[in-house]
């Protein structure tokens, strides 16, 4: 038993000696481990009792415990000064000199296309215009059947379309909810549904997703001359009063008679530059009244109500204004891109 007891208490004497060392409270940690430890000198020493006589293990047990206690009453006064050490030397390390400037934080930046879209909203919502929405998948009989475009129509072919199933795509433009808000509204309204659209088709000027504004108006008399000069005030609010504005005899399922406008081009001032291909002239998209089959199709009489219909891409109207050649500048999120438009 003695030299069980002479080991114990050299052991005891190192352990301690290294708990006034220790620097850091890991490195005092590893002492305990090393001593106290499920795997430590304690639990080792404690296996050599069944070599000791009867008389002798409650001796030894006893002298054992009052090891530990002695070894666990000096580990915590010296891990309580190493935790204050460590929080000093922290607050040192941390601290602010309030009378240095401040750091400068970068502002965020507003997408082009958010920019875009409020502007628009903006503009029309002083002519008395309320934005609708709709959802993105949507049945096929309100993307294409109710717009006057059944499933034979070479439209079709144009459209470039997501089919989710037979009956369900991804929509192609922000025209089906015209037809909602036909549904749903009592006319005499006017509403605007801006909104992501979808399409197979990606280049430099074209992406799979992208944005449209649709504009309608419902009303029991309406003009093509109302029509142009709604869309003359929004281009000439949106790329200055210079701004001019023509429009071009086209065809549209839904609309009847229909017609696309362009712009003058606010780059060169029509003087011929890369965006307008040399022409004075950026087309920007498309208009015209409401076709009457859109009206019986959603079970309004085309004798009573008249409406005009416009639409065009968000992305088109921000390479415009910006001078951006590449539409897929827009979702690559490249802050050199965005940080152009900083708030």
């Amino acid at each position: 038993m003695n030299s069980l007891t002479s080991a114990l208490h050299e052991k005891l004497a190192q352990a301690l000696a290294q708990v006034h060392e220790a620097k850091s409270v890991q490195a005092l940690y590893e002492v305990k481990v090393a001593f106290a430890g499920k795997q430590g000198f304690l639990t080792e020493i404690m296996k050599e009792m069944v070599k000791l006589s009867k008389e002798q293990k409650p001796l030894f047990g006893k002298e054992v415990n009052q090891c530990k206690t002695a070894f666990e009453t000096t580990y915590q006064t010296r891990e309580g000064q190493l935790q204050e050490q460590e929080l000093f030397e922290k607050v040192a390390r941390d601290s602010v000199d309030v009378s240095l400037p401040g750091l400068k934080i970068p502002a965020g930046a507003k997408h082009p296309i958010y920019i875009i879209l409020h502007e628009v909203v903006a503009v029309l919502s002083k002519l008395g215009y309320t934005v609708r929405t709709g959802p993105q998948i949507e049945k096929d009989w309100y993307n294409f059947e109710a717009l006057n475009i059944p499933p034979d129509h070479p439209a079709r072919d144009m459209q470039d379309t997501f089919y989710i199933d037979a009956n369900h795509v991804l929509r192609t433009h922000t025209s089906p909810v015209q037809i909602h808000a036909l549904l749903s509204e009592k006319p005499p309204f006017r509403t605007i549904a801006p909104g992501s659209v979808f399409r197979c088709d990606s280049d430099v000027s074209h992406s799979p997703n992208f944005h449209q504004v649709e504009g309608l108006l419902v009303d029991h008399k309406v003009s093509m001359a109302e029509l142009k000069g709604t869309i003359s005030f929004l281009l000439s609010e949106l790329f200055g009063s210079a701004i001019k504005v023509r429009f071009r005899p086209s065809f549209f399922p839904f609309t009847e008679p229909s017609a696309e406008f362009d712009c003058s081009c606010p780059i060169c001032a029509s003087k011929g530059c890369r965006l307008c291909k040399f022409s004075g002239w950026i087309e920007i998209g498309g208009s015209g009244l409401v076709n009457p089959r859109v009206f019986e199709a959603v079970k309004l009489d085309p004798a009573q109500w008249q409406g005009f219909a416009f639409g065009f891409g968000i992305e088109r109207m921000a390479i415009i204004k910006y001078g951006i050649d590449d539409i897929r500048l827009f979702f690559e999120n490249d802050l050199r891109f965005l940080g152009q438009f900083s708030v």
